[in-house]
């Protein structure tokens, strides 16, 4: 249940590790899941793990959640300045 989800995620963002995979691959789940912990962004789907939005918000929170990005975000300047402006 997303609201179930939510709540959970609000106390934690690594809660997202248990969320069904439909809610890992919700895109309003995953972003706040990883602006209360950037590393959850292992958890999300691969699709996610590409978007650039969710991946700024990650990075934004820990800037080594970098790592589980899928795609060519490396030398990204937004990701850089996300990165350096927590």
């Amino acid at each position: 249940d997303k609201d179930v989800v939510m709540e959970a995620i609000e106390q934690d963002g690594d809660s997202l590790q248990w969320a069904s995979e439909e809610l890992r691959g919700d895109k309003d789940v995953v972003i706040e899941a990883v602006k209360r912990h950037g590393a959850a962004l292992l958890y999300a789907s691969e699709k996610l793990r590409a978007d650039k939005d969710v991946v700024i918000e990650a990075v934004k929170e820990c800037g080594g959640a970098l790592q589980w990005a899928m795609g060519k975000f490396h030398g990204d300047d937004a990701l850089q300045q996300a990165g350096e402006n927590p």
